[in-house]
């Protein structure tokens, strides 16, 4: 028994050596790339190794009354914020802390220092604008003045007393205002028209951090690039603003009747039972001074359910219009938009209306149903940014172009407004799992209107392979500006695709990921509850896959080695010899061509990489061949594909 492994083993060192020898020189390892321990930590009662929230999960809430005025002479922001916050973890609770985003546009604030002197999206246009928050009167319920320290974009706020785990409440109510920025880092800002200016209106009140599992307090800085992570909880809202400005939002408008003029609502009610869009407020009207009340100033009060931000836009100068919703269960929304007269015609925001209802409805009906009262586009000078409920898109966008963008801002009601990832540091579960549906979307709307189908996918093999790349898993802080566009969207949407299409099979894909957008619908998932979801629900284990694209930025090259004839006769099949040169594992299609013209596909599963740098397989046919590809769809992202094609010219 001794004696046969000794010879055995010494066969398999023999061979191996013949292989390195005949092969190109690759950095493939196997025994990395298949790694069996790839999560940290194991499951916990809080998330459940199988990727959904464990039996005692839990996370806190935080409800917001908001009464706030719009001065369309100073551009400030004024009001009176309550937020009830409940401290639904474990652990007591001596202090909370604060969001002040706003803080971003003061000068010495961090993020105005680590703005490049190139051209940035994260910065005000006016160099000379000194902006932020003002913060007066913090107390609590029982009338105590609130003992508070403001961190650059942060608040730290001390408790009267502790706020005891497993349901305690707190009650604390402050005054604020600021200056609107006339472009806030591309999510917030001003626009003039001709017709007025159009304020949309975001990251406007101070909001409470996420208290969570996996870091207690999550206070990383605003600094521009990474978005948000917030609580989730219900909103009233109430904003005063000139009367002949219309303010939409993204909520239920409680009080129509005070705001619209007769003529007015009657077609806003006709909208709502509209399959076709309705103008609510023509662009003729805009300048017509009777379509608005004859008053100064008028009130527009809102509520939103279950989310965790709100935002909204004021303007004299929008023309209006809406549409109904369809959601599978038979419950409707109302589409609506509101943009200058402008963006009025010629393939533009005429159709912006159509593209809102087409897009959430798809989203509705594949992933999972739309929970908002309404659905609102707003034209902007923001290029395309997202909160609940509500959308703001460049004004000058038109045709595929504000179909993408609009499709895109809408699909972020998913991503991470029902599924509440932490943006601020890991942004691919939001933009790119968007990007990802967004495909999708964009494939079925009005019969592939917009949709360009690729030539050659795995033409964005290098820039996806750069070597200079910081990995997926990198938070927007960590990653040059110039490269977020591709971490941050294309190159996970790619690799969901990939793992979709190729690897799982798009029925299963589908089935796993909705059932993680189920598990996790308001909720605070991680980057491993999302991997274990989809390996339990697909069966499959992808350690390999999450380990190479998404954990690092390891690059994939297949080459065909060479073709050789069983017994030297055509007749007998191909001896097909495959190497892997770079760090990543994929599955392999084959395509062969025979002398007469034959196409035969083969594909080898991911497997065979697990103890091989190199793989030697026979190809069933009976005649000679005059070509074999690997990949022969471009689809993965080979970052050389000459050395895919036998013979090699």
């Amino acid at each position: 028994m001794i004696k046969k492994i000794i010879c055995t083993s010494l066969s398999a060192v023999m061979l191996a050596i013949g292989q390195v020898s005949a092969q190109t020189n690759s950095v493939y390892d196997y025994t990395e790339a298949f790694d069996p321990i790839f999560y940290t930590q194991n499951g916990s009662p809080y998330r459940s190794a199988s990727g959904k929230p464990g039996h005692a999960y839990w996370q806190n809430r935080a409800d917001y009354t908001i009464r706030v005025s719009l001065d369309e002479q100073t551009d400030i922001v004024s009001g009176h914020l309550t937020i009830d916050y409940t401290n639904n973890s474990p652990d007591d609770l001596q202090h909370l802390w604060f969001q002040l985003d706003q803080n971003l546009f003061q000068e010495a604030s961090r993020g105005q220092a680590t703005i490049p002197l190139q051209d940035s999206r994260y910065g005000s246009a006016a160099s000379d604008f000194n902006g932020g928050f003002q913060l007066t009167n913090l107390r609590f319920s029982d009338g105590s003045v609130a003992n508070y320290e403001v961190i650059d974009t942060r608040m730290r706020l001390e408790l009267p007393k502790v706020l005891k785990a497993g349901g305690q409440s707190v009650t604390l109510e402050m005054e604020f205002s600021y200056t609107v920025p006339e472009y806030g880092a591309d999510r917030t800002g001003i626009l003039d028209t001709k017709n007025g200016k159009i304020y949309t209106i975001a990251q406007w009140y101070p909001r409470v951090c996420v208290y969570d599992d996996i870091l207690g307090w999550n206070t990383e800085p605003y600094t521009g690039p990474g978005e948000f992570y917030l609580e989730f909880g219900d909103y009233r809202v109430e904003i005063e603003a000139p009367a002949d400005h219309i303010v939409v939002a993204g909520g239920e408008l409680l009080n129509p009747a005070e705001v619209w003029t007769t003529e007015q609502l009657a077609r806003y009610k006709q909208a709502f039972e509209s399959e076709r869009t309705i103008l609510i407020r023509s662009a003729e009207e805009v300048t017509n001074a009777a379509s608005r009340p004859n008053k100064k100033r008028l009130t527009w009060k809102y509520k939103l359910d279950n989310a965790h931000d709100f935002a909204w836009a004021s303007s004299k100068a929008f023309i209006i219009d809406g549409a109904r919703i369809n959601n599978p269960s038979g419950k409707i929304a109302l589409a609506l938009s509101a943009y200058p007269a402008e963006s009025n015609g010629g393939n533009a925001w005429e159709r912006s209306t159509e593209y809102t209802k087409a897009s959430i409805e798809h989203y509705s009906k594949k992933w999972l149903e739309y929970p908002y009262p309404v659905a609102v586009n707003v034209a902007s000078n923001v290029g395309g940014m997202e909160y609940p409920a509500i959308s703001f898109c460049g004004a000058t966008a038109k045709a595929g172009n504000l179909w993408g963008v609009t499709d895109h801002e809408f699909g972020h009601n998913w991503f991470p407004m029902i599924v509440g990832s932490n943006e601020r540091l890991h942004a691919w579960m939001d933009e790119g799992f968007n990007t990802f549906i967004n495909g999708l979307s964009t494939e079925e709307f009005n019969k592939g209107e917009y949709h360009k189908k690729f030539g050659n996918r795995n033409s964005m093999a290098p820039a996806f392979s750069r070597p200079d790349l910081e990995p997926i898993m990198s938070s927007p802080q960590n990653m040059k500006e110039k490269n977020i566009g591709i971490l941050a969207y294309y190159k996970p949407a790619y690799g969901l695709r990939l793992l979709r299409d190729e690897v799982i099979g798009a029925e299963r894909f589908d089935s796993a990921f909705r059932k993680y957008i189920a598990h996790w619908a308001y909720k605070h998932p991680t980057p491993d509850d999302f991997f274990r979801t989809i390996e339990n629900e697909t069966g499959e284990n992808l350690a390999w896959f999450w380990r190479g694209w998404f954990k690092n930025n390891w690059a994939l090259d297949q080459a065909v080695r060479s073709v050789e004839y069983e017994g030297l006769d055509p007749k007998h099949g191909a001896i097909i010899t495959i190497d892997n040169l770079q760090k990543m594992a994929m599955p392999v299609v084959i395509e062969a061509t025979t002398v007469s013209g034959k196409k035969i596909r083969k594909k080898l599963p991911v497997e065979i990489w697990q103890r091989n740098t190199s793989w030697r397989f026979k190809l069933k046919s009976t005649e000679a061949l005059t070509r074999v590809v690997i990949d022969p769809d471009n689809v993965y992202p080979d970052m050389d594909p000459y050395n895919n094609v036998w013979p090699n010219n």
